[in-house]
């Protein structure tokens, strides 16, 4: 029997180089014992990066699953952290234990907004389905599912006092939600484009809007039932009302949406951008107004209270001629405070008031950049000062080349403006360095120096000790696309789109006035060809130099005499890569047809055409002393592959956009990749076998897995756990009865133990329970022959009062959708006079503790009345600001009537 060709498992080891991806927000959070504002969460691809802005520093991270981070919202608490992601889940973090317990999967597509209401207890969220879902955030449940909107929903909010939501979506409607009875009353049709942001003002009675052109419409928001209730003074235009309860009633409609509240549009705010809003925001308390576009200028205003807006009127009263009316506009309500100039284009924004009236703003560029202000509210003019700019930990532009460094241990990373040198075991960045639009790369023998062939055909030559540009050298009249370093370390070649390959030697030169040497490069020949040069390879025993050309082909030459040996055509696209395995023996080739081919260098034959990617095969690389390579496609997948048996190995997926190259370490040990999402990528090799023949099977049920998920049957999973706790439970237990009458030290210490793992057996149960959303619906698919045992865990679980509100839950349920069967079953009978007994009891014992605690924290309520001789809590200020709401209105019917 031949040998068996082992394979070694390689799993992502790191993300780095991503400070905030684009398709999700920024949100301030609180860590415990931090200050307000010193923390910020940004999406990560599929984690959440938690950033210390004051020291620069990443000091969390949320690990995510599979799927990309679309929004995140922290909890009014400050403990907990919504995230939503690209499949539609939601998953609820906990900023204390860093770990994720609570999961709903509702929406089919990516959500697109989610807020919590004031007590952190419900939380909406919006998808790009076009569906509202509020759920449950104490019993881990949906509520109610909204429908009604036909494009994405791109706001949602919970009014604060009433039992109402209000969204807004792209399909150009702003619709009014009442949730007691779970529908739409009403719908705000005045846009004529897309909604993309709305805020409650003015204690929830402005509502403004943010829509495609450059205006914030302002609607004024009436709650009839309130006015009604309490009898107020009516002002209407032209006509006032005192005391006229006739005429209140008359002006009320039949329908819903008059018996709730009434919307009118009272005018708009001219936005200094002409694009559409991006994001529109505020503080916690309403009095800071913050929008920004698709440009780089956040503009900040402030809303001013009753109390300021009716000093404002006196003012004007005083200094009118017109003794007696003073007309109040919308501009004279919300003041532009300032505008900000952002370093790029903003991407997302949110805002924080602290102590001192300061106004905290964060903002996530375009450019993978996070930035902080902070300004005086309080102040006429005030002026923003950049407090904080997280730039060190990642590329501004995609990362277009890579390379390791003969130590393993530095990884070179260079994009459009920047090269840096990363530390591979801390993932730190060591130098940062300015230079032009790189294409390639490479550490120079000793990793002291690195070179960079770029965009306007020049090589940079960097010193890492110093971090300095040592050479600039005009190599090429058109782009450097690939550089390779001699086998024998002593020099390199560059080929380039003005159609040559040139050869260079590395040399130490001195300056004029420096006793130190520098290293430099001295041209030595030149390799004229008809086309573009694409990519150039070495043969590792220094004999041959391949290079692929804008059409199509391959050419391989001789290195001492630079005569043609073979041409290599096949490809009906550029080959974009290549590279050559240590023996010199197989050369593989990767192209925009996105097929690679293996080729044999001693004939120039192809061994076996491959369908590689679904997209381009951007980069191509051997593992060093194999015959195992690596290929990156912009189908945003990596592959690894066999050269000799012509087989896919495994694939490596986690990147979200375009992956554009690759290094392979010296050792083999690690592959970096990088990305369109800004994003670095480290795979690590573990000593984990790969078994071809389980890695397809596994690759089978993943697409079956997909595919079932789009046929909505998300609760199979859930309810096979159920059964499968179950069978372990009845397998416990029955070792547990096997040893039961076991003898001697040895059988009590077996017994114990089983013991032990039967009651973890069981909590484990209620642990999937307790996780999951969709619970009836998974006892709905449960299959009756599990019910029974289910039945007598319930009964012993509320014997040990171990969650007796959702066992009774879970036990209604059951008794409604399977009443017939149980009913007839006799076995059955004693179970259920058990559970009716104890469920009596336990429900009767939490009432009566419940009762209890209610009658003592109102007896302590009543004691401190009498002490401090003053109404408690709510009523107290509900009282005074009814007081104050009654004392303008009719101060507001005084002046119409002056």
């Amino acid at each position: 029997m031949g040998l068996t060709k082992q394979y070694l498992r390689y799993v992502s080891s790191a993300v780095f180089g991503v400070i905030g991806s684009q398709k999700a927000n920024i949100a301030y959070v609180t860590l415990r014992g931090g200050e307000r504002g010193r923390y910020v969460a940004v999406a990560a691809c599929e984690h959440v990066f938690i950033w210390d802005v004051r020291k620069g520093e990443k000091v969390l991270i949320l690990q995510g699953l599979k799927h990309e981070v679309t929004f995140i919202c922290a909890s009014p608490d400050g403990v907990h952290v919504a995230v939503g992601y690209e499949d539609g889940a939601v998953r609820i973090f906990s900023l204390i234990s860093r770990e994720s317990n609570v999961s709903f999967n509702g929406h089919k597509s990516a959500v697109s907004v989610m807020n919590f209401d004031n007590l952190g207890a419900r939380l909406v969220t919006g998808s790009k389905d076009t569906d509202v879902i509020v759920w449950d955030m104490i019993n881990e449940c949906g509520l109610y599912r909204l429908r009604g909107h036909k494009d994405a929903v791109t706001q949602a909010l919970f009014l604060s006092d009433r039992n109402l939501l209000i969204t807004c979506s792209k399909d150009s409607f702003v619709k009014w939600w009442d949730l007691d009875t779970q529908h739409c009353f009403k719908t705000l049709v005045g846009h004529r484009s897309e909604v993309w942001g709305l805020v409650l003002l003015n204690q929830e009675r402005r509502l403004l809007t943010g829509s495609a052109d450059s205006e914030l419409r302002a609607w004024d928001v009436d709650f009839l039932q309130e006015e009604k209730a309490a009898g107020e003074p009516k002002v209407k235009k032209g006509k006032t009302l005192l005391d006229d309860e006739d005429d209140e009633a008359e002006n009320v409609e039949d329908d819903d949406e008059e018996r709730i509240l009434r919307c009118k549009k009272v005018g708009s705010i001219l936005r200094e951008a002409r694009d559409r809003v991006v994001s529109l925001t505020t503080d916690a308390k309403a009095r800071i107004l913050v929008c920004h576009g698709n440009d780089s200028v956040m503009e900040v205003f402030t809303v001013l209270s009753d109390d300021e807006l009716q000093k404002k009127r006196s003012k004007k009263l005083k200094k009118s001629l017109n003794v007696g009316f003073v007309e109040m506009t919308l501009k004279d309500e919300i003041v532009r405070l300032t505008n900000i100039k952002a370093s790029g284009k903003i991407r997302s924004v949110d805002c924080l008031s602290c102590a001192g009236a300061e106004l905290k703003v964060a903002l996530l560029l375009q450019n993978n950049t996070v930035e902080t202000y902070s300004l005086k509210s309080s102040e006429q003019k005030p002026t923003a000062n950049k407090t904080a700019r997280l730039t060190l930990g990642g590329h501004r532009t995609d990362v277009r080349t890579l390379s390791f460094s003969s130590d393993n241990m530095a990884v070179l990373s260079a994009s459009g403006d920047t090269v840096k040198v990363w530390n591979r075991s801390t993932l730190q960045v060591v130098r940062t360095m300015a230079c032009e639009y790189a294409l390639c790369s490479l550490f120079v023998p000793g990793d002291r120096q690195i070179v960079l062939g770029t965009k306007s055909g020049k090589l940079q030559i960097f010193e890492l000790a110093s971090g300095s540009l040592l050479e600039t050298v005009e190599a090429h009249s058109g782009a450097v696309w690939s550089l390779c370093l001699s086998p024998d370390q002593r020099g390199l070649i560059t080929g380039s789109a003005d159609k040559t390959v040139k050869f260079w030697e590395f040399e130490l030169a001195k300056d004029q006035g420096s006793a130190q040497k520098r290293l430099t490069m001295k041209h030595t020949r030149t390799l004229q060809l008809e086309e573009d040069v694409l990519c150039v390879r070495f043969s590792p025993d220094h004999r041959l130099l391949a290079a692929s050309l804008l059409d199509c082909t391959v050419k391989v030459f001789y290195t001492d005499t630079l005569k043609f040996f073979l041409s290599l055509y096949g490809h009906k696209l550029p080959v974009l890569c290549l590279d050559i395995s240590h023996d010199s023996t197989i050369i593989a080739t990767g192209s925009a047809d996105r097929n690679v081919k293996i080729w044999g260098l001693d004939f120039g034959d192809c061994h076996r055409s491959m369908f590689a990617h679904d997209d381009s095969v951007m980069y191509l690389q051997f593992v060093p002393k194999t015959h195992l390579f690596f290929t990156a496609g912009k189908d945003k997948k990596i592959k690894q592959w066999d050269a000799d048996k012509f087989e896919l190995i495994q694939t490596l997926e986690g990147h979200h956009r375009e992956v554009w190259c690759l290094s392979v370490s010296p050792n083999g040990d690690h592959l970096v990749t990088a990305s369109h999402d800004k994003s670095l990528r480290l795979w690590e090799r573990t000593r984990e076998p790969i078994i071809l023949e389980e890695e397809r099977e596994m690759e089978r049920e993943a697409e079956f897995e997909e595919s079932m998920a789009k046929e909505e049957m998300p609760v199979v999973s859930p309810a096979e756990r159920i059964m499968e706790a179950l069978e372990i439970f009845k397998e416990e237990n029955r070792k547990l009865e096997e040893h039961r009458y076991a003898c001697g030290h040895e059988g009590k210490q077996v017994k114990l133990r089983l013991l032990s793992v039967c009651i973890n057996t069981t909590e484990g149960v209620v642990v999937y329970f307790l996780v999951l959303s969709e619970l009836e619906v998974s006892l709905l698919v449960l299959p009756f022959p599990y019910v029974p045992e289910l039945l007598k865990l319930f009964n012993t679980y509320i014997q040990q009062g171990l969650e007796v509100e959702l066992i009774c839950r879970c036990l209604f349920f059951l008794l409604k959708i399977h009443f017939g069967q149980i009913s007839s079953n006799q076995m059955l009978l004693s179970v259920i006079n058990e559970l009716r007994t104890n469920t009596l009891h336990k429900v009767q014992e939490i009432r009566d503790l419940m009762g209890f605690n209610k009658a003592a924290l109102q007896f302590l309520q009543r004691e401190i009345e009498s002490k401090e001789d003053v109404m408690f809590f709510a009523e107290a200020t509900g009282r005074l600001q009814e007081k104050k709401r009654r004392r303008r209105k009719r101060e507001r019917a005084i002046l119409t009537i002056a």
